[in-house]
């Protein structure tokens, strides 16, 4: 090993591609075809090349290798959360759809905050993404800022965009919280409620949806209404029902902004001797596995988490490779799954 190589070794604690290319007695510009065009070089160099590797413990610098050829082979994906059901189904997809090319996912968990997700974007910027998946429509200005000018392709996902020249997968939030309230009102129920946490821009689309039902039907009361920003869970499902049926004793139907929330209603609701949905309708949000097992089974809205994921990473490949998309915005739908919850 040369001394050049043997200090900037030292000097970074890694092994560096020119350690790798003295150790095997070759170029560096050889080591690097060895490692990314195995084809181009000699058995016997692919050979010498991977055993300094192996003995040296090189790690190659992608940052580096995506700077030179202007591809990084790394696609960024921002959710909310990776303990929720709902986006773990829609990294599922992604991956189902990126299949085993040479692309690897760079995945971000945002917790639900504009400052951790300015903070991810930033760092991942770093690594030259060749493209970006984002769960949301709405950014903090920074975000967009950084968006906008890293001339990266993006596509996002879960709602469907308005502002022109941005693509989306999914659904319409608005048009699911609307359909289910006025599912609601179709059965007959009066005074329906709404509870909602997190508060994030899809709890609050969907707010909208019930708000512009109730208002058209003459039913809307802003006790009806009750609006939490913690964490969603089920455990706050079931106290937030009861706060409801405090504050609006004739509420006759609640619909949750999510299915937990739906199910520790109902758990409360079995609690309390209160009979569903003879006394108290309660519907949910996403149609997550144990809602069609719940006794009742929850009333709710479908939605194709996976197939957003995977449409959303085809359509951003097509990007990739230079294709102009046939559409800025593909709508997915959803299902209202009608069951004995209402």
């Amino acid at each position: 090993m040369s001394k050049t190589s043997t200090i900037k070794s030292r000097a970074s604690g890694k092994a560096t591609l020119a350690a790798v290319a003295a150790r095997a007695g070759v170029s560096a510009m050889t080591a690097s075809r060895a490692l990314n065009q195995p084809e181009r070089v000699s058995d016997a160099v692919r050979e010498r090349v991977g055993l300094a590797v192996a003995e040296l413990g090189y790690v190659p610098n992608r940052a580096a290798r995506a700077l030179a050829s202007a591809h990084s082979n790394v696609i960024v994906v921002l959710v909310p959360s990776l303990s929720n059901a709902v986006f773990t189904a829609v990294l599922e997809g992604i991956q189902d759809a990126i299949g085993s090319g040479n692309y690897q996912l760079l995945i971000g968990n945002t917790r639900y905050s504009d400052a951790e997700e300015e903070k991810l974007l930033g760092i991942y910027l770093q690594s030259n993404p060749d493209g970006i998946l984002l769960s949301s429509l709405s950014q903090s200005e920074r975000v967009t800022q950084m968006l906008a000018a890293s001339g990266v392709p993006v596509v996002s996902m879960m709602d469907l965009a308005s502002a022109p020249g941005q693509l989306s997968v999914g659904f319409s939030q608005f048009d699911a919280g609307h359909a289910m309230t006025r599912y609601l009102i179709d059965k007959g129920y009066a005074r329906i409620g709404f509870i909602g946490a997190q508060l994030d821009e899809r709890t609050l689309r969907r707010a909208d949806g019930y708000r512009k039902a109730m208002r058209d039907a003459g039913l809307a009361h802003a006790r009806l209404e009750l609006m939490v920003g913690e964490p969603s869970t089920i455990a706050l499902g079931a106290e937030l029902v009861g706060r409801m049926l405090e504050q609006a004793p004739d509420c006759d139907a609640v619909f949750c902004c999510n299915d937990d929330l739906a199910h520790g209603a109902i758990y409360q609701c079995q609690r309390s001797g209160i009979k569903v949905p003879e006394q108290l309708a309660v519907c949910g949000f996403n149609d997550l596995p144990a809602s069609a097992w719940m006794t009742p089974s929850v009333t709710t809205i479908g939605t194709p988490r996976y197939r957003i994921g995977f449409e959303a990473a085809g359509l951003l490949l097509a990007l990739m490779n230079g294709k102009a998309p046939p559409l800025a915005q593909i709508d997915l739908g959803f299902t209202l799954m009608a069951r004995e919850s209402a």
